[in-house]
């Protein structure tokens, strides 16, 4: 217990000028693994200072506080980054992965000298810049720092990525969304802790979440301590996670993995089978060539050339990531000035790729049309939408390709409703259902309507009195349920579905009610006198047997979703839906009601 203090106090006997003298001495990088929400692959890695407390500093922040101070904060943490980037070296495959770091908001003005010495440091170690990313914390106010985009400006064109640190927690984590072309936003631990249990969380994060991807930002989820928060957070369309439940930093670097298999069998992915809009969207994808940043640029004026009709193409970070576009009249000019080609190729010219591009609206494969839609329109005068899958490049969606994507579904949208009741089919109610148990800003209901004793009255009456009864129940839909929130489904024969948002327990019951009553009495109409006066018929079961039947009703299974929770496996719903199913045909009433997730 002695010997810890005897140390630091030995430290602390050194004045402040020897703070980076003495953190050589015992400051190491530890790496703790950012992985693909759904995949559980490794990523990228966060480098974070450790034995810190030797030199008696509680915190890292304490420590970079005292050499600011002392006037050797830009000093430190060339010392620091350089350790880790040295690190990240000796990983096998660490030209596929991002190595995150962060950078002192305080050092803005003193750029220059630090992405000079890493640039310098990067070509000794053979790692693409794009393997980097800086995470500026936005614990920092950035906004009275008049050369903060000057800062991200630099960064940005030497190929380096960026990352908003501590989003929400701070200043103006929201500004520099807007404002700076950031690559990734890393949501602050205090909304991911509990968040599988905070309804509150859950909206704010799965809102952050649909913000950046409008904007072309991936989301990291940090602090992930539980499977409950990483199921959570992958369920919101968090892109990355990382936290002890993924894995704890290490200082030994052999024990990091290329995967955490975990992840996986945890119900890795968002979807569990195809959607209408996936499918269509992979029809329509554009396998456009793409332009490397780190690429000469004559390669950019001979793919013009060789794709004379090409207005533009992508522009990708030596990691396969989208970083925009290059479009042709951006080198236009330069092309065809007198001395343009010979001043692009004049190293003193110094102007790359990445002084070309611009941004475009980035969207996974797995988005729907309409969100496309929206993403595309929210970015006036781009060209197209870069689409990725697994975070890498996978091809484009121009505007006439969405166009058609949307005609499309519309055509088979209206190709599969049911041809008796004219209501959607299996396709629409499955997408349903995959899209509103990933959406929890209101409460949701899945309402599985059945006839009981269908068949007998079928075999009785024949097949066009059994599709009065199915076309006389779909326009009690209808005129029970009204409105945006409600979405209305044919499942086939006798089943019906009915999807109900925003309300309440009580409503939703109240009109349920009311539409078996409804049906029960309009139904009866359909039977002769005679078996209207007995209340049954007689007829043969499924296995054969001569038994007398009562009268057709329906019955409704409800499955319940609660204000904020949301989970990826559909195919748990129709787990659940067919035990209360069971019941509800069971039930004196015909309507057994139940949550998920409560």
């Amino acid at each position: 217990m002695s010997a810890a203090p005897a140390e630091i106090l030995s430290l602390r006997r050194f004045g402040d000028d020897q703070i980076v003298t003495l953190a050589k001495l015992v400051i190491e990088s530890a790496f703790q693994p950012i992985v693909e929400a759904a995949t559980g692959a490794v990523f990228g890695y966060e480098s974070l200072m450790r034995g810190f407390q030797k030199l008696g500093f509680a915190s890292p922040l304490e420590l970079l506080d005292k050499a600011e101070e002392a006037g050797q904060l830009l000093a430190l943490e060339h010392m620091v980054n350089s350790r880790a980037v040295a690190g990240f070296a000796t990983l096998p495959e660490f030209s596929t992965r991002t190595l995150f770091l962060n950078f002192d908001s305080r050092l803005v003005g003193g750029e220059n000298a630090i992405v000079e010495r890493l640039v310098n440091h990067l070509k000794r170690a053979n790692i693409a810049p794009s393997s980097l990313c800086f995470e500026l914390s936005e614990r920092f106010d950035s906004g009275k720092m008049p050369d903060f985009s000057a800062l991200v400006r630099e960064l940005r064109l030497a190929g380096f990525k960026l990352a908003i640190d501590d989003f929400g927690a701070g200043f103006n984590g929201l500004k520099l969304l807007c404002d700076q072309p950031v690559d990734y936003v890393k949501i602050d631990r205090h909304f991911i802790s509990g968040i599988d249990a905070d309804a509150r969380k859950r909206h704010l994060v799965r809102h952050t979440v649909n913000t950046a991807h409008v904007l072309g930002t991936r989301v990291i989820a940090e602090g992930v301590e539980t499977e409950a928060e990483f199921q959570t957070c992958r369920d919101l369309g968090c892109d990355l996670v990382q936290g002890y439940f993924i894995a704890r930093p290490t200082t030994h670097l052999s024990e990091l993995q290329p995967a955490y298999p975990h992840l996986a069998l945890n119900g890795g992915g968002h979807r569990s089978s195809a959607t209408l809009d996936s499918i269509l969207i992979r029809k329509q994808i554009e396998q456009l060539p793409a332009v490397r940043e780190s690429d000469e640029l004559e390669s950019v004026f001979d793919l013009f050339r060789l794709n004379p009709r090409q207005a533009f193409f992508p522009v990708l970070n030596a990691n396969g990531e989208p970083r925009g576009i290059l479009h042709e009249y951006h080198v236009k000019e330069m092309i065809y000035h007198p001395f343009g080609r010979d001043l692009l190729k004049n190293r003193l010219y110094q102007r790359r790729i990445s002084h070309f591009a611009s941004p475009a609206p980035i969207a996974d494969l797995d988005t729907p049309a309409d969100e496309m839609l929206k993403i595309f329109a929210g970015m006036d005068g781009s060209d197209c939408v870069i689409l990725t899958e697994n975070m890498r490049y996978a091809g484009i969606l121009s505007a006439s390709s969405l166009l058609k994507i949307i005609n499309e579904k519309q055509l088979k949208t209206a190709q599969e409703q049911n041809p008796l009741t004219g209501l959607p089919g299996n396709r629409a109610i499955r997408d349903y259902v995959q899209d509103a148990i990933l959406d929890g800003d209101q409460p949701r209901y899945f309402c599985y309507c059945d006839f009981d004793d269908f068949k007998p009255f079928n075999d009785t009456y024949g097949f066009q009195k059994g599709d009065l009864a199915i076309s006389l129940f779909a326009a009690l839909l209808r005129r029970h349920f009204i409105g945006e929130e409600k979405f209305l489904g044919h499942v086939g024969g006798d089943d019906f579905f009915v999807g109900i948002s925003g309300c309440t327990v009580d409503e939703l019951q109240v009109v349920l009610h009311r539409l078996l009553d409804d049906f029960a009495s309009d139904v009866r109409q359909l039977y002769l006198p005679e078996h209207q006066a007995e209340g049954r018929i007689s007829g043969h079961g499924r296995d054969g047997t001569a038994k007398d039947f009562p009268l057709m009703r329906c019955s409704i299974a409800v499955l319940g979703l609660p204000e904020g929770f949301v989970f990826s496996d559909g195919q748990a719903v129709s787990a659940r839906i067919a035990e209360i199913k069971s019941r509800a045909k069971a039930s004196a009433s015909g309507l057994v009601l139940e949550a998920l997730g409560v």
